[in-house]
């Protein structure tokens, strides 16, 4: 055997096994970076998430709000309607007790006046 083989042998092997040793130090540096970068979308994405939640409960809550206000707003004008055909209604019957009233007035005022000249 020769010597100076063997003693290339030896270093190529540990030169080799350093480079393994690199290998395997960068490939868990690249491991480590991969987990916090993935931490650090897992992170955006949830927020995103929380935000698009948010947005959409908002929605529902506006969309409500409006649909009850049109709704307020049809039985209000409804209401209005109807009240200003019952006041309409009203009116003329007030106006027709009042007619009614004059006409009769002036007899009532006559039969009255007949009935204190007959005492």
């Amino acid at each position: 055997m020769n010597p100076l083989l063997v003693g290339r042998a030896t270093r190529v092997v540990t030169m080799g096994m350093a480079n393994v040793l690199d290998s395997i130090k960068d490939a868990e540096e690249s491991a480590d970076a991969k987990i916090a970068n993935s931490k650090v979308n897992a992170a955006k994405v949830l927020a995103d998430a929380r935000k698009e939640a948010s947005d959409m409960i908002q929605n529902a809550q506006d969309g409500a709000v409006t649909s009850t206000v049109k709704t307020l707003d049809s039985a209000r004008n409804k209401a209005g309607k109807e009240a200003d055909g019952v006041q309409a209604e009203g009116t003329k019957i007030v106006e027709g007790i009042q007619s009614s009233a004059g006409k009769q007035r002036t007899a009532a005022v006559q039969l009255v006046i007949d009935s204190l000249m007959s005492n």
